[in-house]
């Protein structure tokens, strides 16, 4: 059975992009990252045109971050209060990304600039990722760390209008997180992601935040995010495909359901060295696709 889709202009395998959303909406639930930096590609190696793929990718990483997010409610595990700035900078950053991608739209770099821009963020974050995870591992043997409540985070507690966040037990100006969810509007926009990949280890390793709490809050700020990247593409590009996204999101709420309940049985260590071999391997596959010659250009030359 093959169901068209009216934007992207091509007829699809429905069953296929379900079973597509549902393991992506599984990793978000886990990893606390909207799943668009592994489902964007997915989609255009399935043969969605990109930009279709990082418009719609968007809606569905709404959805799919709503489902995680209610489970990690119950658990107490989202710092509301972070995450209202890191809403903040994501929106102002999202509306920079759109006004980006729509003028590497017109004078036709957006598909590559895609491809390069995945291949470098993925590549130098899962690297340092999985590098910090294989240390905290090794070092797990070793006599447990004194555990410490309402850290003061250096540089940051010096910044102007520092204040306390309770949830994070932490001590810290607002400023450092509206400027990392501004860059993670901008990526949420050009690359049809929430902005997980680059959050979550930016909230661990750069504001110091809890891994159970980081999660939880990256899903609540990835809802925000994409909902307003969503309707400025829908708006300004109309790379939004209705019936794609719709295909995505059955799969995907179900999945992240199922994604944080199994996040809970495994340890913050473990759980970023999971994420950073998939960000490595999604990144092996669009490089290879950037180096190599695509099939298309022989089949261009047959016809002419």
């Amino acid at each position: 059975m093959q169901v068209y889709l009216p934007i992207a202009e091509i007829s699809v395998n429905p069953l296929v992009l379900i079973f597509m959303g549902g393991a992506v909406g599984f990793l978000s639930g886990m990893f606390g990252v909207g799943g668009g930096f592994l489902m964007t590609p997915l989609l255009i190696f399935y043969g969605i045109p990109p930009t279709v793929s990082v418009g719609t990718e968007a809606s569905q990483i709404v959805a799919s971050s709503v489902s995680g997010v209610l489970a990690h409610l119950k658990r107490k595990t989202v710092d509301f209060q972070m995450g209202g700035f890191l809403v903040f900078g994501g929106g102002i950053g999202s509306i920079v990304g759109i006004l980006i991608f729509r003028y590497l739209s017109q004078i036709g770099q957006i598909e590559t600039f895609i491809s390069v821009v995945y291949v470098v963020f993925l590549g130098s974050i899962g690297a340092l990722m999985l590098l910090e995870s294989v240390r905290t591992l090794f070092r797990s043997t070793q006599a447990p760390r004194p555990r410490r409540h309402h850290r003061s985070v250096g540089w940051m507690a010096a910044m102007p209008f520092a204040m306390r966040f309770r949830r994070s037990q932490l001590y810290i100006s607002p400023i450092p997180p509206i400027i990392l969810g501004f860059f993670g509007g901008i990526l949420a926009a050009i690359m049809g992601v929430g902005g997980g990949f680059i959050m979550v280890p930016a909230m661990l390793y750069i504001l110091k935040m809890p891994t159970n709490i980081v999660i939880g809050t990256s899903l609540f700020q990835i809802i925000f995010v994409t909902a307003i990247t969503t309707v400025l593409h829908a708006g300004a590009n109309q790379t939004v495909d209705v019936v794609l996204a719709l295909l995505l999101l059955s799969g995907g709420v179900i999945g992240a359901q199922l994604g944080a309940r199994a996040g809970v049985n495994l340890k913050g260590e473990q759980l970023r060295a999971l994420l950073a071999l998939i960000v490595l391997a999604v990144c092996a596959r669009m490089l290879f696709g950037l180096v190599t010659t695509p099939s298309s250009l022989f089949l261009i030359e047959a016809i002419s």
